[in-house]
C-alpha cells in the first residue's frame, strides 16, 4: 500500500482542524478488537498522545455510555459521538480510537477520508474473550454473540471501506498488533 506515502504531503482534508493532516493513527473496529489497548501502546511507541472518543462522550455527558443509551437513547448517544469524533479529528494529532459504531455515521466516514485509519479486525471468539459477556455494552446486552455477529455483518463493509489498512487481532498480543499497525502505515517509532 502506498496510502501512507500519498497522504504525507496532502495537508488536512476538508473540514479538518489544526493538525497538519489530523491524527497520526485512527483505530476503528468492533467491541473487543483492542482499540483502547493497542491505541495506548501505539501512542507510547510514537511518542504522542492517545485519545478515545468513547471517553470523550462519557466526559461530555457526565455519565457512562450504557446510561446514555438507557436514559437518553441511542440517537442522543450517536449525536454526542459524532461531535466527539469531529472535535478529536480537528484537535488531536496523536493516536485516536473511535467507538465501534462511529463509522455508521456517513458524516464521520467522510471526515475520516484521507486519514491513516486502521480497522482492527477480530473474530467472535477473541472478541468474547476480551469483552466478556457481562461487560456493560448496550448493543450487546441481549444475546451478545448473536448481536455481535449482526453488528459485524452491518459494520464490516463500512470498516473496510473507511480503513487504509486492516490488521487482524485474532490470537495476537497487543504488542504484535501495534507493530502490525505501525508496519501497515509505514510509521516510525519515537
Amino acid at each position: 500500500m502506498t496510502g501512507a506515502d500519498a497522504h504525507e504531503g496532502d495537508g488536512p482534508a476538508p473540514g479538518h482542524g489544526s493538525g497538519p493532516g489530523g491524527p497520526a493513527v485512527v483505530l476503528i473496529g468492533p467491541p473487543g478488537a483492542g482499540k483502547s489497548t493497542v491505541g495506548a501502546l501505539l501512542a507510547e511507541r510514537l511518542g504522542t498522545g492517545y485519545r478515545d472518543t468513547d471517553s470523550d462522550v462519557e466526559r461530555i455527558a457526565g455519565k457512562p455510555i450504557p446510561e446514555i443509551f438507557f436514559e437518553d437513547g441511542e440517537p442522543r448517544f450517536r449525536a454526542l459521538e459524532r461531535q466527539a469524533v469531529r472535535d478529536a479529528v480537528a484537535e488531536h494529532p496523536g493516536v485516536l480510537s473511535l467507538g465501534g459504531g462511529a463509522i455508521m455515521d456517513e458524516e464521520t466516514r467522510k471526515l475520516l477520508t484521507g486519514l491513516p485509519v486502521v480497522f482492527l479486525d477480530v473474530g467472535l471468539a477473541d472478541a468474547v474473550k476480551r469483552v466478556g459477556l457481562d461487560a456493560p455494552r448496550p448493543l450487546l446486552a441481549v444475546n451478545p454473540r448473536q448481536q455481535w455477529r449482526a453488528l459485524m455483518e452491518q459494520r464490516r463493509p463500512l470498516y473496510t471501506e473507511t480503513a487504509r489498512a486492516v490488521v487482524t487481532t485474532d490470537g495476537r498480543s497487543p504488542e504484535d498488533v501495534a507493530e502490525a499497525v505501525l508496519d501497515a502505515l509505514e510509521l516510525r517509532q519515537a
